[in-house]
């Protein structure tokens, strides 16, 4: 199945999860309306020929029966039949409860593998991120150490500067009195 990648990771990382559940939920609804639509139990009639109203031959057996005890034989079977649909529709419940129960746990173990996968990839992109930061910065600091040591010498020799303009006004404004004195 193709997703959209987007841009940011963990936009696709649940756009891949909301999809997942999406199709897990529709899976269960199916099992579901499978389970109610399965053929319904049949309800056989038997086959007994007609005969006087205390006598009734059963054709499968070949023997004759009165009523009452066909009444219980065919009570017993159909509660028999019952019986055995309902132990059948049990185990089927049974059976798609544990189908389900994987079916979440397959799903479980998906969306942690597809998680980490997107976590490893996100730590990836910010390592990388992190890398491309740490060399931008690397070559700043080597530049703003590089004008520091201008700033320095320019500093230093503005104090030369400076002390030197200072003798040379001391000697100007002592040379007058000098002068004047000669």
């Amino acid at each position: 199945m193709q997703y959209k990648v987007f841009t940011n990771p963990l936009t696709t990382a649940c756009t891949i999860f909301y999809t997942a559940i999406e199709s897990a939920a529709s899976r269960v609804r199916l099992a579901r309306m499978d389970f109610f639509f399965d053929e319904s139990p049949s309800h056989s009639t038997p086959n007994v020929e007609r005969g006087d109203p205390q006598t009734v031959t059963d054709t499968e057996l070949g023997q004759s029966v009165s009523r009452p005890e066909i009444r219980e034989e065919n009570s017993n079977s159909v509660v028999n039949d019952i019986s055995r649909r309902v132990q059948e529709l049990m185990q089927k419940v049974h059976n798609r409860r544990t189908s389900d129960q994987k079916e979440i746990e397959d799903f479980q173990e998906i969306i942690l593998k597809k998680v980490t996968e997107m976590c490893q990839q996100m730590k990836q992109l910010m390592y990388t991120a992190y890398e491309e930061n740490s060399d931008e910065m690397e070559v700043k600091l080597q530049e703003l150490t590089e004008v520091l040591e201008r700033c320095t010498i320019l500093h230093n020799e503005l104090l030369e500067a400076s002390c030197v303009l200072a003798r040379v006004r001391e000697s100007l404004i002592n040379q007058p009195s000098q002068s004047a004195t000669d």
